[in-house]
């Protein structure tokens, strides 16, 4: 026989899993790759300055942009950042 207390599957399907009586928070984006892209591009961007070597400051170049467009909060989303103009 079913006890009052007893939740029926059907009611917990669209429920959201908690242990606990505060609703989860949401995680906070970390973004420690799109840091480390970025200071490894502006250290290859340096270094190839300070020996005038083209293709590392080109290689510097690009993972400077691939850093900040991780680090870019607009990107978040799917839009690729760009705004409707």
């Amino acid at each position: 026989m079913p006890q009052p207390d007893d939740e029926c599957p059907a009611d917990l399907e669209g429920q959201p899993a908690r242990h606990g009586p505060h609703p989860a928070r949401p995680r906070a984006r970390r973004r420690t790759g799109a840091w480390r892209t970025l200071a490894a591009g502006l250290a290859a961007l340096i270094t190839g300055v300070a020996l005038a070597e083209g293709l590392l400051i080109a290689t510097g170049l690009v993972l400077a942009g691939i850093g900040v467009q991780l680090l870019d909060t607009r990107s978040e989303g799917g839009r690729g950042g760009r705004r409707p103009g």
